[in-house]
């Protein structure tokens, strides 16, 4: 599927504000694709896709969990985590997308985890620093994806980690799993480099 076909399958489900924020993750998402050497037709498309159940009803998405016997988690830890495992099911099931690594970039992009393969990574950073984005710590996070994308993403989880620590809100798992195996992976790459 083309970019403009993409775009215009996805523009009717997201408000003017979402749709700018998805030209911008999906111009990231490419920018990155192309500075790590994967396919920027995926990045592309999966960016694209990524907030494409941002605004569906929360008892849809949430049966849709239940339904697919997905972590209930998701469910648990706030109505935000809802639209990315959402958004997976409804682009395979409506848009026909049926490129499994696309899939799970959508459906991990909010939470990230664990062993994040390198496009789940580009849509999940891609989503935390597209240009439209202003909040503390996302210059730092835009200037560490320059030189290096998993320093980036350990800031990234970090940042969010700490904001719902401040907010007294729980954390996901799986964000802290991925967190935890960034910072061993970043340590295991120092030590085959020194």
């Amino acid at each position: 599927m083309d970019k403009n076909k993409a775009l215009d399958k996805v523009k009717p489900h997201l408000t003017e504000h979402r749709y700018i924020h998805t030209l911008g993750v999906t111009e990231k998402a490419v920018e990155l694709a192309d500075k790590t050497g994967i396919d920027r037709k995926q990045a592309e498309l999966a960016a694209i896709f990524h907030d494409y159940a941002k605004f569906r009803s929360k008892e849809e998405m949430r049966g849709i969990i239940r339904k697919q016997e997905w972590d209930k988690n998701f469910i648990n830890y706030g109505d935000e985590l809802l639209h990315a495992p959402a958004g997976a099911f409804l682009v395979n099931k409506e848009i026909g997308i049926e490129d499994e690594e696309i899939l799970s970039a959508i459906f991990w992009h909010t939470t990230g985890k664990a062993k994040m393969n390198t496009l789940e990574k580009i849509l999940f950073l891609a989503d935390y620093i597209e240009p439209n984005r202003i909040f503390p710590g996302v210059d730092e996070v835009r200037k560490t994806a320059e030189k290096n994308i998993d320093h980036a993403i350990v800031m990234a989880l970090r940042n969010t980690i700490v904001f719902l620590m401040k907010k007294n809100q729980r954390v996901f798992p799986q964000t802290l799993y991925a967190y935890n195996d960034m910072i061993e992976k970043i340590k295991n790459q120092s030590n085959i480099g020194g």
